[in-house]
């Protein structure tokens, strides 16, 4: 099965940044961009529903180390 270039590595709830970037390698993968997206939930306050942002999820883009190199 050929992997694809690029793919994208998002760091779960349960594994710190450092697992997920030893993940990455363990797949053939180096970071080469890391990306922070906010998650935001809905929050009834004084009546009104607000959204606030609940946590940030972290993701990194990794690209297929080259086989030939190294």
């Amino acid at each position: 099965m050929k992997k694809d270039k690029k793919q994208r590595f998002q760091v779960s709830d349960n594994e710190t940044i450092e697992q997920c970037l030893i993940r990455m390698d363990k797949e053939g993968y180096t970071p080469i961009r890391r990306i922070e997206e906010p998650i935001f939930q809905e929050v009834i306050k004084n009546g009104k529903t607000e959204i606030e942002v609940a946590k940030q999820q972290i993701i990194f883009e990794g690209k297929l180390k080259d086989e030939h190199y190294g």
